[in-house]
């Protein structure tokens, strides 16, 4: 058993709010770790999975059944197969509104958000869990590892690659031709899965939903509407260009990436790091494990953006809280990082208190005043809290 970093927070959530909820896409361990919770739980637990028939059922008479387990922290697995629950559960924790009733585990729809923010505001916290991350990881497991197979328990710790693609295969599979369909996606499987290849082709590039659209024979508005569902189902991130009170002409189209580097792999028909390493798409297959890799361990006030103008001056990453910036970051694949003359002007345009360069595995020391080299290890140990 690894110890998941979030598990903590749940903890302190449950002790304060009457339903937590934890939101993920599927495998991610969200079930793993609710057990985890349950077993060192001091009130007793009950746990359904609403993907049994035979634990649906015992939810026939819902009001019934919850209310003869009221002194139990009662954990609901696929909680959106049964939405109508929301505005029952909101009557009973009102009851009491004793904290640690429910616990609510859910593949992250926005039908799953929208119906409990309705039915639960101020009732529920939300923890997302995402993907193993380099804090969690045991010392067996490296960087490249975690780059290159992604952060899914199943296919990291699989007993070798031909049962990890194979699992992969199936996980995406999965996805297309059941749980998305059941999250509410009305569209074709085979179009979510040419778009979903084509986003991990153009991984960490300018969203642009009419190229897409041209290329697979939709509308550009549907395009963005199959976007933003993976989005919300999690299998999808943009990140949104900084732009607050800057006097350029600047690049206001997110970035997308994909939220695993080993989905992004498979799609891509990359198999291992010698692949990889030969491959185009390794740059930007760099640049969106950082992304995701402080996506996952960013303080909640600090908001990730990029900043891009037209006449090319840019950086990767800007850290933000409000609408100052604290920080900005330039991802390089490479120990001995060239900056460019577009890099030098963002940081002049921006005038963070300190610019990082970060790479896979450098020294760590002042390039020059307010620009910093370090590994993505050293940032996250020594800077990313500090932020």
């Amino acid at each position: 058993m690894i110890n998941r970093r979030v598990g903590s927070e749940i903890k302190d959530s449950l002790s304060f709010f009457s339903v937590v909820s934890i939101i993920g896409p599927r495998q991610v361990g969200k079930t793993t770790l609710a057990k985890q919770i349950m077993s060192e739980s001091a009130k007793p637990t009950l746990y359904l999975d609403l993907e049994l028939q035979s634990d649906l059922f015992k939810l026939n008479d819902a009001e019934l059944f919850l209310s003869q387990h009221s002194e139990k922290l009662v954990v609901i697995d696929e909680v959106q197969n049964k939405k109508e629950l929301y505005p029952l559960l909101r009557a009973l924790v009102d009851r009491t509104r004793e904290p640690g009733q429910f616990l609510l585990l859910g593949s992250a729809s926005p039908e799953l958000i929208r119906h409990s923010a309705e039915s639960l505001a101020g009732r529920i916290a939300y923890h997302q869990l995402h993907p193993f991350d380099l804090t969690e990881i045991p010392e067996a497991i490296s960087q490249n590892d975690l780059w290159v197979k992604g952060g899914f328990p199943s296919v990291l710790f699989a007993k070798n690659d031909d049962l990890a693609r194979r699992w992969m295969e199936n996980f995406i599979s999965a996805y297309l031709n059941r749980d998305l369909l059941q999250l509410g996606l009305n569209a074709s499987p085979k179009i979510i899965r040419n778009l979903w290849t084509m986003m991990a082709h153009l991984n960490g590039q300018l969203f642009n939903a009419t190229t897409l659209g041209n290329s697979l024979g939709i509308s550009t508005p549907t395009v963005k509407r199959y976007v933003d569902f993976l989005e919300e189902a999690f299998l999808l991130k943009s990140l949104h260009p900084f732009s607050w009170n800057m006097p350029k002409r600047l690049v206001k189209t997110p970035k997308i990436y994909l939220t695993d580097t080993g989905i992004l792999h498979h799609l891509s028909g990359v198999t291992d790091l010698i692949n990889l390493s030969g491959n185009p798409l390794v740059g930007n297959s760099w640049e969106s494990f950082v992304v995701n890799q402080l996506l996952a361990l960013k303080k909640n006030p600090v908001d990730l953006h990029f900043y891009r103008t037209h006449q090319g001056t840019e950086v990767d990453l800007v850290f933000t809280k409000g609408l100052n910036v604290v920080a900005t970051a330039e991802i390089k694949y490479s120990n001995s990082p060239q900056l460019t003359k577009g890099n030098f002007q963002a940081f002049d345009d921006l005038n963070a208190p300190m610019n990082y360069v970060i790479t896979p595995s450098s020294d760590d020391y002042l390039f020059k005043e307010r620009i910093r080299i370090c590994s993505l290890k050293a940032f996250i140990t020594n800077y990313l809290k500090s932020l």
